[in-house]
């Protein structure tokens, strides 16, 4: 049985390693935009039951970025990549250290819900925390799938649409104030709903981060530069 050349042997290994390192992160990445969806179901609903469950899910994400880290450092000391490979390993730190933010954002949003006991808002106000939690869902998983495709295009527009969930988030803030103006019996329930949705915010953010990672990783450029370049082109 012929023998596998010692080089043929490392570059497979190192191929290995770094499918590895992708495959983690689309693990961490599915298992953070379920933590989104759930968390929003749990406090739409009053669902505590899965707002503990979303709470205790949190530890395998957090496990995953620990491996994800390891194995980037790890692979760096004994590989000492350069130019892409240097590239993939460095944005997989950097979209981990995301992802997990993300699942921290879910479980602040689900322990948030355990302490809201009942609320009597008006319908706009849910149908306005779904919309905004459905647009971010839809930007997270746009960025994963940015990263993990090279979608350099995929990657600007996730960061372009950005816009958009801050407009909603602020939407949401003074309606919030509205309520609690009215009614000072809604403050504490109000206060709980604020957090909430500064949480989903927050994942539209490192929904932003991800979709820079990915063109960081594709281009060896920050994407502030590629806009910077956009606009200096507009102005000649």
């Amino acid at each position: 049985m012929p023998t596998q050349p010692l080089g043929e042997h490392i570059v497979t290994a190192y191929e290995d390693e770094l499918s590895q390192l992708a495959q983690s992160i689309s693990e961490m990445g599915g298992l953070a935009e379920a933590a989104v969806g759930d968390a929003t179901r749990a406090l739409l609903k009053l669902d505590h039951d899965l707002a503990r469950e979303t709470v205790g899910k949190d530890k395998v994400i957090d496990g995953l970025q620990r491996v994800i880290d390891e194995r980037a450092v790890s692979m760096i000391a004994r590989r000492q990549p350069m130019a892409r490979d240097l590239r993939v390993i460095i944005t997989s730190i950097h979209v981990a250290n995301d992802l997990e933010r993300v699942g921290d954002m879910a479980k602040t949003i689900a322990r948030r819900t355990l302490q809201i006991e009942g609320l009597g808002l008006a319908p706009k106000f849910y149908n306005g925390v779904k919309h905004m939690s459905d647009l971010i869902q839809r930007q997270l998983k746009a960025a994963l799938d940015a990263y993990a495709g090279n979608d350099v295009q995929a990657a600007i527009e996730v960061c372009n649409a950005d816009d958009e969930i801050d407009a909603l988030y602020t939407s949401l803030f003074r309606e919030l104030l509205t309520y609690m103006m009215e009614d000072p019996r809604n403050i504490t329930q109000c206060t709980h709903l604020l957090f909430c949705s500064k949480g989903l915010e927050r994942v539209g953010d490192h929904a932003t981060n991800i979709a820079e990672s990915a063109y960081y990783l594709e281009t060896g450029e920050q994407l502030s530069t590629h806009e910077e370049l956009q606009r200096t082109q507009v102005k000649e």
